[in-house]
Order: structure tokens, then sequence, then C-alpha cells
């Protein structure tokens, strides 16, 4: 594969979300928690997400817990 061509597909990969709101963001995150999806640690830190918030969306106590470090208080 060529380097543009590797470029491109990153580019996608890496650009899945042209506007996202925090609603949204919040949502995605517990859908992402359930599949112990790596992405939900970006999204997490990129809205300083708070336990709380993420609790109510409907996550498992279990994984918010395990994002402990990354969740604010």
């Amino acid at each position: 594969m060529g380097k543009a061509k590797k470029r491109s597909f990153q580019l996608g990969i890496y650009n899945q979300f042209s506007s996202l709101s925090r609603e949204e963001a919040v949502k995605t995150v517990v859908k992402l928690l359930e599949t112990n999806d790596r992405d939900a640690d970006n999204l997490i830190t990129l809205f300083g997400m708070s336990a709380e918030e993420v609790l109510e969306a409907g996550a498992s106590y279990e994984a918010v817990k395990s994002k402990e470090g990354l969740l604010r208080q």
C-alpha cells in the first residue's frame, strides 16, 4: 500500500466524528465502555467527563470504576 493511500485510511479512522455534542459523546462513551473499546478513553479525556454523568447515562458501575483515573470526581 502506498503512502498516500495509507494516510487516507488513517485520516478516515481519526475523523469519525465531524461534530459531536457533549450529550452524544456521553452516549457514545457508554456504548464504547460496553464493548471495552479504547476509544472511550479518548472521548472521556477530550470532554472531561465525570463519573456521575457517565453513570447517569447508563454505564455499569464496574466499567466506570475501571476508568476511575480518567474520569473527574
